[in-house]
């Protein structure tokens, strides 16, 4: 028996081999949308085909067709419809309304409405920049809570600031508060089984977001939730780039590397948006469904007084029909008609917007790249790198902060548009990440951040053309091989 398949194992490895090759090659075909990544993957296959197979299974696989969950949170489909149409009406008012406030933001909005179904609505927004401010207004609200609190967070690290806040939830829950949270099972992989239980027993309702059991082959590690949600009773949402940990608080440590972050304090009608995506996930990874009532969406549609901020909340993820977060960047970039400033501590650009920020700069435009000097991956930075000639070239100012790690995620355009969330502008939030971020209509909240932006130029150095096309030969060869690898960074 052995000696007959010692002797056949060649012919059926080659068979093997082969159907494991045609399989794949028709699986690119059907699910990738990209002409040169078909044909990139399909080499990789020729090329290494078991190797190739792995790797297009475990980085490459399209889950915009291929859907991980109902995003759906009302499954009375006439209903929802209802809800929809309704939100999509009152949202036209309020753009006629403020038509000369948002002057220039139209398509945006419009754009919006219809691929994301994210209403525009008025609300009251505070800028939060770094971790004090963050964790300052954060522990307050938390602190306040009457009826539940909603947590979703790629990074939770268990340290002296999760401690803390672990602390205050266990202490909610225990006085009646109900309290759910999500985290993501990669990027919180320093939240110890240990805790979690002990958050579980003091009644805190906590579970990982699409669970990872086998890390060495798991695509699901591709998937990341890198959304950063908390909502209070409803009524007060948080979202940006600052995750749970120690490092995103400046104490004045000189042996600590400074962390320049940015986060938005909503409170209106957009929470209710936060609160739709929380719930989605929620259903998705929670032992449970919630039922939708007044209790999770209490913010009528309606002007209050103070609350004269215009948002709408936009979120991204793999199994989303679109790349919603990726057509609000370039539209914003594309539509704007003085100025673009963008803050990312990740800048690897798909064509799209790397010819949208080229366009603009071609145009006239003031475009400006806040882009970090200090970094925490090597090879993301040499990968973004290779971006920088053509963009200088073009006309767009380069900037490398210099202070510590800039890791905000923002966009400032013209003098009545403000973008803050958890999206990088990079292809992995554009396609593989689950991101949110609220899109902002203020000219207050713009102002903030322009002044923000132009504080943070000051600990920045601008990268000149002429010296930049001076770099060694080699330099570039590396900084385009680390782009080759982009899509799986």
């Amino acid at each position: 028996m052995w000696q007959l398949i010692i002797h056949h194992f060649p012919s059926v490895s080659l068979v093997f081999i082969i159907l494991l090759s045609v399989f794949t090659i028709i699986r690119i075909i059907r699910d990738t949308n990209n002409s040169a990544k078909t044909l990139a993957y399909i080499l990789l296959v020729f090329l290494v085909p078991v190797g190739g197979a792995l790797i297009y299974f475990t980085f490459g696989v399209n889950y915009r067709r291929r859907k991980i969950f109902s995003k759906k949170v009302i499954s009375n489909e006439v209903l929802f419809g209802k809800i929809e149409e309704r939100l999509s009406e009152l949202s036209m008012e309020v753009l006629q309304e403020e038509h000369d406030n948002i002057a220039g933001q139209e398509d945006l909005i419009r754009l919006l409405l219809k691929d994301s179904k994210a209403p525009l609505s008025y609300n009251k927004v505070k800028l939060l920049l770094n971790g004090e401010q963050k964790f300052e207004a954060v522990f307050r609200a938390i602190a306040e809570a009457e009826h539940y609190v909603h947590l979703e967070y790629y990074i939770f690290d268990e340290d002296e600031i999760g401690s803390r806040m672990i602390d205050l939830l266990m202490e909610k829950a225990r006085a009646g508060v109900t309290v759910r949270f999500i985290y993501d099972d990669f990027g919180s992989h320093n939240l110890s089984k240990g805790t979690v239980r002990r958050m579980r027993e003091a009644g805190v309702q906590i579970y990982p977001f699409y669970e990872v059991k086998f890390w060495l082959l798991a695509n699901r590690l591709n998937y990341r939730d890198h959304r950063k949600i908390l909502i209070v009773d409803g009524l007060t949402g948080f979202t940006g780039g600052i995750n749970v940990s120690d490092k995103y608080i400046n104490d004045g440590d000189p042996e600590k590397l400074y962390w320049r972050d940015t986060h938005v304090m909503i409170q209106g009608p957009a929470v209710n948006s936060l609160q739709y995506h929380f719930i989605a996930n929620w259903n998705f990874c929670a032992e449970e469904t919630l039922e939708i009532g007044r209790q999770f969406f209490p913010n009528l549609f309606e002007h209050k007084e103070g609350h004269d901020d215009l948002v709408q909340i936009v979120a991204g993820g793999p199994d989303y029909p679109t790349s919603g977060i990726m057509l609000s960047f370039f539209t914003a970039i594309v539509t704007a008609r003085e100025s673009i400033y963008i803050t990312s501590p990740y800048f690897i650009p798909n064509e799209s917007i790397y010819d949208a920020l080229k366009k603009a700069a071609l145009s006239g435009k003031d475009v400006r790249l806040l882009l970090p000097g200090i970094s925490d991956s090597r090879l993301v930075n040499a990968a973004a790198r290779s971006y920088f000639s053509d963009l200088l070239q073009c006309g767009v100012r380069i900037y490398l902060y210099q202070k510590g790690f800039v890791h905000a995620k923002t966009m400032v355009a013209d003098e009545n548009l403000s973008i803050v969330g958890t999206a990088n502008m990079d292809a992995r939030s554009f396609d593989m990440n689950f991101e949110i971020n609220a899109v902002v209509y203020s000219k207050e909240i713009c102002s903030a951040l322009r002044d923000a932006f132009l504080n943070d130029i000051n600990y920045s150095i601008e990268l000149s053309p002429s010296q930049w096309e001076k770099r060694a030969w080699w330099r570039e060869l590396l900084d385009d091989v680390a782009r080759l690898l982009s899509p799986v960074l």
